[in-house]
């Protein structure tokens, strides 16, 4: 690559590994080296374990990447200087236009360099390994998929365009049109996360329900398997309440990120902690809400086009019970004002 509008015909992205989480929070950047690359075979290759790519979030990326090549045993030790790149992968002996090498440990950068390539770009070493490097006085962003998103836009000379472009997984959409149904304005509220300090309180969650079914909205909550003692609380208080993660039609899928996200895919605007759940409503890059309190936004913020944060800082605490509703309701109104400027 000898300037910044030549594209590449060939991009390996390096990674250790994904778990369901961190494909997540990639998905942006997968989605935007789609986008700057649209003619490229894109190969993730996941050096030292195991990739979700691979696994149960390959329908997301199908059509954005070409190839996953799963625990290659790459970028681990000195020993692989004794052998040619790539070696013992399907990859071996290729030659790509353009490797990004997403984690920053010095050493496993050394032993990327050795891969066949016109342009390598990395930020290890404070971009001194890189071919390209940012301009001079940039600060490294806190949030992961900003830094992904930072290293493509060094490669191609653009600012990256994470907008989707494809279908999230059609038997999953397909499902979520029966569990929802039309013509109905749906607000999703996901108010569980991995801890329960990071949980705004329940009945808070319950009121701005019932604040948007009295302006004639749906409301859509979105419950994991930990949050399984809050159905009939949610059941009780909101009966017009929808659940389709506890909809017996959803059947084997109940527990899929795929079908969350085709849920959040019809949904107006969303509402959620700092959580897993937050990511997968993100992952259809839908308007959301996110709340923080204890954790840092500017590190963990679920990334999307339209996206609102509201701290418990802002009034005067660390915990989540420091948000009151009348903020979230505004908040909320205020996204979906924007998103759906017919509905009122």
């Amino acid at each position: 690559m000898t300037g910044a509008r030549e594209a590449p015909e060939s991009v390996l992205v390096y990674v250790g590994l994904d778990l369901v989480g961190d494909g997540l929070m990639k998905l942006p950047f997968v989605r935007a080296l789609r986008n700057a690359c649209p003619d490229a075979r894109i190969v993730w290759l996941a050096g030292k374990g195991h990739s979700t790519y691979g696994g149960v979030l390959a329908p997301l990326v199908d059509g954005l990447i070409d190839e996953v090549v799963d625990d290659a045993g790459v970028g681990q030790g000195w020993d692989e200087l004794l052998r040619p790149p790539l070696a013992g992968t399907a990859l071996a002996g290729q030659r790509f236009d353009l490797v990004v090498d997403t984690q920053r440990r010095v050493k496993t950068t050394l032993l990327l360099r050795r891969i066949p390539h016109r342009l390598f770009v990395s930020g290890a070493a404070d971009y001194w390994l890189s071919d390209r490097r940012p301009p001079r006085g940039h600060r490294r962003p806190a949030a992961m998929i900003r830094q992904m998103l930072d290293l493509l836009e060094i490669a191609t000379g653009r600012q990256a365009d994470p907008t989707v472009t494809r279908a999230i997984d059609p038997a999953a959409e397909a499902l979520a049109e029966t569990l929802l149904g039309d013509g109905r304005s749906f607000v999703g509220l996901a108010p569980g996360a991995g801890g329960r300090r990071k949980c705004w309180p329940l009945d808070r969650f319950l009121e701005l329900g019932r604040r948007a079914a009295d302006r004639g909205r749906t409301p859509v909550f979105l419950l994991g398997p930990g949050e399984a003692e809050w159905v009939d609380a949610v059941r009780t208080a909101l009966p017009q309440a929808l659940l389709p993660l506890q909809d017996p039609r959803a059947g084997a899928m109940a527990g899929s990120p795929l079908l969350t996200i085709a849920v959040a895919g019809r949904l107006d605007a969303a509402v959620a902690n700092d959580s897993g759940g937050g990511h997968m409503l993100a992952a259809a890059d839908i308007p959301l809400l996110s709340l923080f309190g204890p954790t840092p936004p500017a590190k963990f913020a679920p990334f999307v086009s339209r996206g609102t944060i509201v701290r418990a800082q802002d009034f005067g605490g660390t915990e989540m019970d420091a948000i009151p509703v009348d903020a979230v309701d505004a908040a909320l109104e205020t996204l979906l004002t924007a998103a759906c400027p017919g509905r009122r």
